[in-house]
């Protein structure tokens, strides 16, 4: 199995990809061979960047901080949908502390936020 073995590779394959997509139009079809090229390094790049450049999933901190910013929320308004106290939500924006079963149900729930993260098991 081919595989990229230096970042050298790596950034000659992507510039590949790019002269390839550049190549390609809406207008007419893309010949078969680009496709096929395409499709290979593609691939190659991807498990390259699967190996040396993880996307971790979001911490609950992280995915906290993110909602509140998305619905305009403040400390004290997100206590009062989770029904706990703002220095509660301090802690869980913090990392000092964790929700318990019936916070974490309403998180899942008022904030949609996946239960693998609120959980930690991503």
């Amino acid at each position: 199995m081919i595989t990229i073995q230096n970042e050298k590779q790596y950034n000659l394959i992507t510039q590949r990809i790019e002269e390839i997509l550049h190549l390609t139009s809406n207008e007419e079809p893309t010949p078969e061979h680009l496709l096929a090229e395409l499709d290979l390094l593609g691939g190659l790049a991807e498990d390259y960047e699967e190996e040396h450049y993880p996307i971790n999933p979001p911490t609950l901190p992280e995915i906290l901080k993110l909602r509140m910013y998305e619905k305009g929320l403040t400390q004290n308004s997100l206590a009062k949908i989770l029904m706990v106290s703002p220095s509660r939500i301090s802690e869980y924006i913090t990392g000092k502390s964790e929700p318990t079963l019936p916070v974490a149900r309403k998180m899942c729930q008022q904030l949609d936020i996946s239960a693998s993260i609120i959980l930690g098991v991503c």
